[in-house]
């Protein structure tokens, strides 16, 4: 019978002694509790690219401007990029010279160098050379200009056609020679024209000028026109 007692004892206080023992699961902090597998922890989108989900994009509310082509660079000088120092014209040359003496009418060359500083004034340089009928028993007429002054253009054009005008200083010497007097004097001619572009470089021009000299100890009133070619560089 006390065998049995004892057995009895033992058996409850080791059932008694098991619940104390065990570990409570929910009591246990993250560091304690066992590491997932690596397995579970791997990126579908590694694994398979076209699987992962596009990059957010943010708006901000402002739409995309179209690009802009960058402006041409503004000229130096005042002055367009194709713009032309230097005007060099070469024609014929009519001229009707009266005088107290005698009378003729002139063809010759007229030859003329223009320094542009910007588009619209310019130093001009003109030279003419003209040649008449004979007069006084076969003597012949000659007429001779150089003049300079300012040259004032209609500025840049749209179209083809330019206009101009200039007023020019100068002397003049006439063919023949007459008693006691020079053959030499001063000259002014006003007048303009116009320039008709055929290509940036080349242009033909047309002129009228009225032409005041003081020869043979008295004045004269007279006039010149012109046709030719300008070279523009």
């Amino acid at each position: 019978m006390k065998r049995l007692v004892v057995v009895a004892s033992l058996v409850l206080g080791t059932c008694a002694s098991l619940p104390a023992q065990q570990p409570n699961l929910l009591l246990l902090s993250p560091a304690t509790r066992p590491a997932s597998s690596p397995s579970a922890n791997v990126d579908s989108s590694n694994l398979f690219p076209e699987l992962a989900p596009p990059p957010a994009v943010s708006f901000n509310g402002a739409l995309p401007q179209p690009a802009r082509p960058e402006a041409p660079p503004a000229p130096q000088g005042g002055v367009p990029e194709d713009f032309r120092r230097w005007d060099l014209g070469v024609g014929y040359e009519y001229i009707h010279f009266s005088a107290a003496a005698f009378s003729s009418n002139l063809s010759g060359l007229h030859t003329s160098l223009t320094y542009n500083l910007n588009e619209w004034f310019g130093f001009e340089g003109s030279l003419i050379s003209a040649w008449g009928g004979t007069i006084f028993g076969g003597e012949r007429t000659k007429y001779v200009s150089y003049t300079g002054g300012a040259h004032i253009s209609g500025g840049p054009s749209r179209h083809r056609l330019t206009p101009w005008g200039h007023l020019l200083v100068g002397g003049v010497h006439v063919n023949p020679q007459l008693a006691v007097v020079s053959k030499n004097g001063f000259a002014l001619q006003a007048g303009g024209g116009a320039d008709y572009v055929l290509r940036p470089n080349i242009s033909i021009r047309g002129e009228a000028d009225f032409v005041h000299t003081m020869l043979f100890s008295s004045s004269q009133n007279n006039f010149q026109i012109g046709i030719g070619a300008v070279l523009h560089f």
